[in-house]
């Protein structure tokens, strides 16, 4: 599809967005699990509006999104912590990049990594230290060309299942 940047508008999240964030938060994770049921999914989309409502107006929260047309196409959302500072984040302040997503027919005309890049502006504004972030195949290149690199420890994950 052909863009005309001109009309491409990036900008925050913020409190009057719920309904968007859902539903930028339940496409992303449909893009990946095309099995979500019915019943998954109203857990999902109570879970993310309870997030939302206690982390939108919060600096440990930061979405953006691009809009083209007054419809949203593409959005990212950095999660931001505070770790025993070490070396590499002296202030220990640290975030976690997540939820980049651009629809796939706007897909290809660089809006993703431009809403990467609002974000990273964001975390310079608030003196993160460091981002990590989980890449899909097809987002490597853009993040190595964003300055993202692998890091030297193993990353591991333990899921500890709701019962």
């Amino acid at each position: 599809m052909s863009i005309d940047n001109n009309n491409l508008i990036y900008r925050k999240l913020d409190h009057n967005d719920m309904e968007l964030f859902i539903k930028l938060r339940l496409d992303f994770i449909n893009e990946f699990h095309k099995d979500i049921d019915k019943a998954e999914k109203e857990k999902l989309t109570a879970s993310v509006k309870s997030y939302f409502d206690r982390h939108i107006n919060t600096n440990e929260f930061i979405g953006i999104v691009c809009e083209y047309n007054k419809n949203a196409v593409s959005t990212a959302f950095l999660i931001v912590d505070e770790w025993v500072p070490n070396r590499k984040f002296i202030n220990g302040k640290v975030a976690t990049l997540l939820n980049v997503f651009t629809y796939p027919e706007y897909r290809k005309n660089g809006i993703g990594a431009n809403v990467i890049k609002r974000l990273l502006d964001e975390a310079k504004k608030e003196k993160i230290s460091m981002i990590d972030l989980r890449a899909t195949k097809d987002g490597e290149n853009i993040y190595r060309m964003l300055g993202f690199s692998e890091p030297e420890d193993k990353s591991m994950r333990l899921i500890i299942k709701d019962e």
